[in-house]
């Protein structure tokens, strides 16, 4: 450990040289440097290290001599061991010094988990918000290849971006050792980054560096920092280890870049960032036509830009063959063959759909959207309890992210456990009140309590975060229909139904309120449209709240049959 003499800040990087606050020289050495009485040992240094001040203690009754003092004055009673004292002490202080670094060294705990904090962008340009996001993620990436070290997800260190939150307290809620902050500074072709490795429990600065590198060389910066962190936090590798950190995705410094942008918009989800995080990753295509994670991110827009809004049928069709763009490049990428498994669940292939689903978890046991959509597949299948433990294991790896909370409810909701629904939905929101498909399922479990004012008003707050998609209108229309609020419940009729005739809107939601009214005529004719317009997501009225009593009718086993769902 080193200590700065003017400030008193310890440093457990004996390789740090200068104070990060200051700029005083750093000295070796636990013990404290406010005491009064010091003594510098001089002689020859020891190779690579700097001359040692050590810390001599002074009592009433005891004299420091100098080292080399000849002329001693002679007193009563004087007792002339004490001339030994110099060399006991510098014996003491040396080997103080040596035992504290050895054991320090020997006895340094390994840390077992970390979450990096997203970075903050200190360009003072908004624009470039994305890079400092992005070196974030790729860092979470990185570090999570790791199997000796669990990393937080993504999701659940954003919603600490921007906020005044102590540190502690952080790693607290996450329940982590150590933090890893950073500043990024990008000015003209030069990026600037500062990080801090941070103790959770003493809020100790166990590591701490400053990299300055041409923009040009983010790609081997990232990687650097990687290892410098792996490094500290004693993380155990193994060869495959090695070689997974040493893989870089791209060695063209624009296609990352322009990478890193789209995933950016794409993390903000809704069909406008979609679009433009598309965009983004066909820049970095065109950039680097071997860019594999581009081509995976271009899947996994146009595999999901349709649950934000109506789109052609050969959308899907581009997203998989982006998907196996990817794939042909690197098979070993979990994102690829988790898109392909929900687009082959969508087309209502379903012995591909598991194969790529349990490919992606085998390849990535810790990509919580892939471990996710695994479990939606099970659960469209019918295989309720195996669906509820992927659920639960997506939820232990980003427990944060508003669709996998809304999924693990699903499960509970399916298995008629409405209780443990509405529990996870209470402490998701307590946290998060800005997602809304988890208002829209919490209303369907207050309704099956018998909550009903707490299901309009869940359903009401869905519709307006929303933005009255139509998924958010017809579970609240379902909830008006069954608390007799009939009125409201065909004002919404009218309204998916203006919908449907601009756009194509998926018939189910429609379905939905008519099966809540009791009309399950009309509830399984505009069922049947979403088959006529390929919508592979119609399974969910297999276990969906609203569809209940669809359940109990025979067409419903037609609907299934159509599906291709397995016996």
């Amino acid at each position: 450990m080193k200590r700065c003499p003017e400030c008193g800040r310890d440093y457990n990087d004996d390789s740090m040289s200068f104070c990060l606050d200051d700029g005083s020289e750093l000295l070796f050495g636990p013990a404290s440097m406010e005491e009064p009485a010091t003594a510098i040992l001089h002689g020859t240094a020891l190779p690579s290290e700097a001359p040692t001040r050590a810390q001599i203690y002074t009592t009433e009754k005891t004299a420091v001599l100098p080292s080399g003092t000849t002329d001693v004055p002679k007193a009563k009673g004087f007792d002339k061991r004490l001339l030994l004292a110099p060399l006991v002490l510098a014996v003491i202080v040396f080997g103080g010094f040596f035992g504290y670094r050895y054991f320090s060294a020997s006895t340094a705990k390994q840390i077992n988990s970390i979450a990096v904090v997203p970075f903050v962008n200190d360009s003072g340009n908004p624009e470039i918000e994305y890079l400092s996001d992005g070196m974030t993620e790729t860092l979470i990436t990185s570090l999570s290849q790791i199997p000796s070290l669990k990393v937080k997800a993504r999701s659940a260190v954003f919603r600490y971006k921007g906020k005044d939150t102590d540190l502690r307290t952080v790693a607290k809620d996450l329940g982590v050792q150590a933090l890893l902050t950073g500043h990024v500074l990008q000015r003209g072709d030069q990026l600037s980054l500062r990080l801090e490795l941070i103790d959770a429990a003493t809020e100790d600065v166990l590591w701490a560096d400053k990299y300055d590198r041409p923009t040009s060389e983010i790609l081997s910066l990232q990687n650097d920092i990687a290892r410098n962190v792996l490094a500290k936090v004693k993380a155990k590798l193994s060869g495959a280890d090695e070689e997974r950190l040493k893989k870089l995705p791209t060695t063209n410094p624009d296609a990352y870049q322009f990478y890193v942008k789209g995933r950016y918009f794409w993390n903000k989800r809704g069909a406008d960032n979609i679009k433009k995080a598309a965009e983004q990753f066909k820049l970095a295509t065109a950039a680097d036509p071997n860019f594999a994670l581009a081509f995976a991110g271009l899947a996994d827009c146009y595999a999901i830009l349709g649950d934000y809004e109506n789109v052609p049928a050969d959308v899907l069709g581009q997203a998989r063959g982006y998907a196996e763009r990817a794939i042909a490049i690197d098979d070993q990428l979990a994102e690829p063959h988790a898109t392909l498994a929900i687009l082959n669940m969508q087309k209502f292939r379903w012995d591909e759909a598991e194969q790529e689903g349990r490919r992606a978890v085998d390849i990535d046991p810790n990509y919580p959207t892939g471990v996710q959509w695994y479990a939606s597949i099970l659960l469209d299948l019918g295989r309720l309890d195996e669906a509820i433990v992927q659920y639960q294991r997506a939820y232990e790896l980003d427990p944060l992210s508003g669709a996998i909370n809304d999924g693990l409810v699903n499960g509970y909701q399916a298995r008629g456990d409405h209780k443990r629904a509405v529990e996870v939905t209470e402490k998701f929101i307590a946290l998060d009140p800005t997602f809304p498909g988890i208002y829209a399922d919490v209303g369907l479990s207050y309704l099956m309590l018998g909550r009903n004012d707490d299901a309009v008003k869940a359903g009401e707050k869905a519709v307006e975060l929303s933005g009255r998609e139509s998924w958010a209108l017809g579970k609240l229309g379902f909830v008006y229909a069954s608390v007799g609020r009939k009125t409201e419940a065909l004002n919404l009729v009218d309204e998916l139904k203006a919908s449907a005739e601009k756009s194509g809107s998926y018939g189910r939601f429609v379905a939905a309120i008519y099966a809540g009214l009791g009309d399950l005529d009309q509830a399984f004719d505009w069922l049947g449209k979403d088959f006529e317009h390929s919508s592979g997501r119609v399974l969910e009225v297999r276990w969906d709240v609203p569809y209940t009593e669809m359940r109990k009718d025979p067409r419903f086993k037609e609907i299934v049959k159509r599906a291709n769902v397995p016996e």
